[in-house]
């Protein structure tokens, strides 16, 4: 097995690292895909519903790998961890770090109204513009950026929010 390291080097993906196993079955789907290959009718059997968007979460943030395997049904999708360890390694200023706590720290329906509001915002299929939005919301930038890395339906590419796109 190849022993690959995930370097979080910005404050604001802390936010990522810390959800990837904020509840029972999100730590639990995160070690079984740590110790072998598992396919996805495994996972709703085994997590459910919980489980498929947990799943959905951890490919969203790139923690997981997939490969088609040969299944009792043809072939199916396997996921598995994509890192053995992480390192974090990052300077960040007070302001940044108090707003990545926050966002680490909201409660779903917090983060849920968020959510809403900023897909309100995203008119273009390319997305919102980071600092557009942090203006609109009145939040800071550094607490917009936790928010989406904490989101499963958001998610930022260059210097724009878009909507994650399902396969």
């Amino acid at each position: 097995m190849v022993s690959r390291i995930k370097v979080v080097n910005d404050v604001g993906e802390l936010v990522s690292i810390f959800h990837a196993a904020d509840s029972d079955t999100k730590r639990r789907l995160l070690l079984d895909l740590s110790t072998g290959w598992i396919t996805m009718p495994v996972i709703e059997q085994k997590y459910g519903t919980e489980g498929k968007k947990a799943l959905l979460y951890l490919d969203k943030i790139k923690l997981i790998e997939s490969q088609w395997m040969t299944g009792e049904n043809g072939p199916e999708k396997a996921f598995h961890t994509y890192y053995t360890n992480v390192q974090i390694n990052l300077l960040g200023s007070m302001s940044d770090l108090a707003d990545i706590i926050y966002a680490t720290t909201l409660t779903d329906q917090q983060l849920m109204e968020y959510e809403d509001k900023i897909v309100d915002m995203i008119i273009d299929p390319e997305g919102v513009f980071i600092g557009d939005v942090s203006e609109k919301l009145n939040i800071s930038q550094a607490l917009l950026r936790g928010i989406v890395k904490r989101s499963s339906m958001l998610q930022i590419k260059g210097y724009k929010i878009a909507k994650v796109s399902t396969p």
